[in-house]
């Protein structure tokens, strides 16, 4: 069987987060140049795409506290807004995935699954294991989504990843962003972790950090959380965290060069 990678271009990658509704046009059209590429030599690698929200969503997110629970009238309001602006910019990822020549189609969250206090509890993900099976890329991206605890609320990329990998069964899932790493005295940045295990990452939480602009889903301590905790549940996955910023990185990752941090059990 070909590998099994679940992908995810994080919203600072491929928006500006510190300015609200803005696309990186150019950077988001060569990280797709560079899955094409990748999926155009031949490895029949299976690839799960999935995108943060960036300044889309996590803007309006913010101002409605869409996260927490939605249940006044207002609040639907904002969820409505939140996958609006979420849908938005999942339109300008698919357009630089077509104008690459990749087959692909989105799954929205909104549409598909359903929630309990913030967690997935119902998802069927038929549809995406036959687009996997027929060469076509399926792309997942954070989203609102009804729950049953909190009326709505939003999953994140990592959120659905999580799903997804006891589903799926990666053997790898790679989260590229703007950072090189985890740095262990992040804002300063001196100090990257080449790796972190589950014992390992007791001494460096306070170290971690969260992220750079607006990010209602936990920013960086939340994504490592969320890989130690898949690591140690899936025997032989590992995660990585690393900079697709660097021209031809999203490549060197895909094709398994020693990128950013590891993470495993």
């Amino acid at each position: 069987m070909n590998e099994l990678v679940l992908l995810k271009l994080g919203g600072s990658l491929i928006t500006d987060k510190t300015r609200p509704y803005t696309v990186r046009h150019d950077r988001l059209a060569d990280l797709a140049a560079q899955i094409a590429s990748v999926r155009a030599g031949g490895s029949g690698m299976r690839l799960v795409l999935g995108h943060g929200s960036g300044s889309f969503g996590h803007t309006a997110a913010k101002e409605y506290g869409t996260r927490d629970g939605v249940r006044k009238a207002e609040d639907w309001k904002g969820f409505a807004e939140v996958h609006f602006q979420a849908a938005q910019l999942n339109d300008f990822v698919m357009e630089a995935l077509h104008r690459a020549g990749i087959s692909s189609l989105a799954f929205p969250p909104s549409g598909a699954v359903i929630a309990s206090d913030g967690r997935v509890s119902i998802w069927d993900t038929t549809p995406i294991r036959m687009a996997l099976a027929n060469g076509i890329l399926p792309v997942v991206y954070g989203d609102v989504v009804f729950d049953e605890v909190r009326g709505g609320t939003i999953l994140s990329t990592e959120d659905l990843f999580q799903h997804l990998a006891h589903q799926l069964h990666p053997e790898r899932i790679l989260l590229a962003g703007l950072e090189a790493g985890v740095w262990a005295d992040f804002p300063a940045r001196t100090r990257l972790l080449g790796g972190i295990s589950p014992t390992s990452y007791e001494d460096l939480r306070a170290g971690v950090g969260a992220s750079h602009g607006a990010d209602v889903t936990g920013g960086m301590q939340s994504k490592v959380g969320q890989m130690l905790a898949l690591v140690q549940e899936i025997a032989g996955l590992e995660a990585v965290i690393f900079s697709a910023e660097e021209p031809g990185n999203l490549a060197r990752a895909l094709t398994g060069e020693a990128l950013g941090t590891r993470i495993s059990a």
